[in-house]
């Protein structure tokens, strides 16, 4: 049953993979500039912020089988959509549509995964950072294959449309009716409520200590690679496809840490390898941003990939613990701390329009500063 909710973070994150490197691409095109792209990269995450804890509440007191169904339908609309896009305002609709979509298709799956084995949640979350590790890495290098043969971003994401097709009609047999005893639609009481009991967990310190290094940590993951290709060749000077496999070296190296990261947690605490790993990339990031080699660069952006593996499975998996099986909760309350998140890709957008996109990476720094301060001396994990 697992496989099932690993193959959709597959999915999303080959989707993934293939979009934050077609900005070099999408750029020219649709001619943007930074202030559009960051807000490409912003706006759509900061809505959907408002969107999915409804959402998710309704998949936890109804029936969660039909949210993520009903999710994964206009997730694929919404890839086709970006494949039609002809502006950056159709570009940008595009992108509102899915955020809160894959909210329900991708997060409620991840969700419903944890709740399978509580007892191996670290192991399992492993196991869907991996997955979705491969899609990020195959993603580039499709795209840089397209790019070679004329196939364009605009092909590929109709391409990912009809893949979502596909995986969409194989969840609709796999994923199994929850046993719930309400076959009604959650009234508005009921779903605020649920928001009540959700929120009640701000007061544990240690569960918003989790949402804050987490939304910390992403600057090292997904902001970061949002802007990699940018930076390759904006300031590197690679060719659109060069950036893309640039950071398919990148999403390589750390594939293979994600891999290597599912035994290491069995025989070690996540916590003690992240440590670990933060004291590295507070080494190489500046490092990487001061070298003028591109070949250098290069070679310490696949360093970087391999140690920020496991950043996210473990960060994630402590909070699933902190709240003791909450999925649902889990997923509003990352939702709700996401609202600041969502909004640094535009403050980044805005700084490289005005001084340059290489004064603005050293922004990303305060990730690794942050759980270098933030991350507990001791963890205690329950059961």
């Amino acid at each position: 049953m697992s496989f099932v909710y690993l193959l959709i973070e597959f999915l999303d994150e080959l989707i993934y993979g293939i979009g934050e490197a077609a900005w070099p691409l999408i750029r020219d095109d649709l001619h943007l500039n930074y202030v559009q792209i960051g807000l490409a990269l912003s706006l759509p995450g900061f809505l959907a912020s408002f969107i999915e804890p409804f959402l998710f509440a309704i998949a936890d007191t109804w029936k969660r089988r039909a949210v993520i169904l009903a999710g994964g339908i206009f997730f694929t609309i919404s890839l086709a959509l970006t494949g039609i896009s002809f502006s950056f305002l159709f570009l940008l609709s595009s992108f509102i549509l899915f955020h809160p979509s894959s909210g329900a298709f991708v997060s409620i799956s991840q969700a419903s995964l944890m709740d399978l084995a509580p007892e191996r949640r670290e192991h399992n979350m492993a196991r869907w950072t991996f997955a979705g590790s491969l899609g990020v890495f195959i993603g580039p290098i499709l795209l840089s294959g397209a790019a070679y043969i004329g196939f364009g971003w605009r092909g590929m994401f109709l391409a990912l449309a009809l893949l979502s097709t596909l995986i969409l009609a194989y969840a609709w047999k796999r994923i199994p009716n929850a046993s719930t005893t309400n076959h009604q639609l959650p009234n508005f009481t009921e779903i605020l409520n649920q928001f009540k009991l959700t929120f009640a967990a701000l007061k544990n310190w240690s569960i918003v200590r989790w949402l804050i290094l987490l939304e910390f940590s992403d600057l090292m993951l997904d902001v970061l690679y949002a802007f990699l290709p940018l930076y390759f060749v904006d300031v590197a000077r690679f060719t659109p496809a060069q950036a893309a496999l640039s950071v398919a070296v990148w999403t390589g190296v750390g594939l293979l840490g994600d891999f290597l990261l599912i035994p290491l947690v069995e025989r070690m605490k996540g916590l003690d390898y992240l440590r670990i790993s933060v004291v590295i990339e507070l080494i190489l990031f500046p490092l990487f941003l001061l070298t003028p080699q591109p070949w250098l660069k290069l070679v310490i952006i696949g360093f970087m990939g391999f140690f920020n593996s496991g950043w996210y499975a473990i960060l994630k998996a402590n909070l699933f613990d902190a709240m003791h099986g909450q999925s649902g909760a889990v997923l509003t309350l990352d939702n709700v701390s996401g609202l600041f998140g969502k909004l640094i890709p535009f403050g980044i957008g805005l700084a490289a329009h005005n001084f340059g996109i290489g004064p603005a990476m050293w922004l990303l720094l305060a990730g690794p500063i942050a759980l270098f301060i933030g991350l507990p001396g001791r963890l205690k994990v329950e059961g």
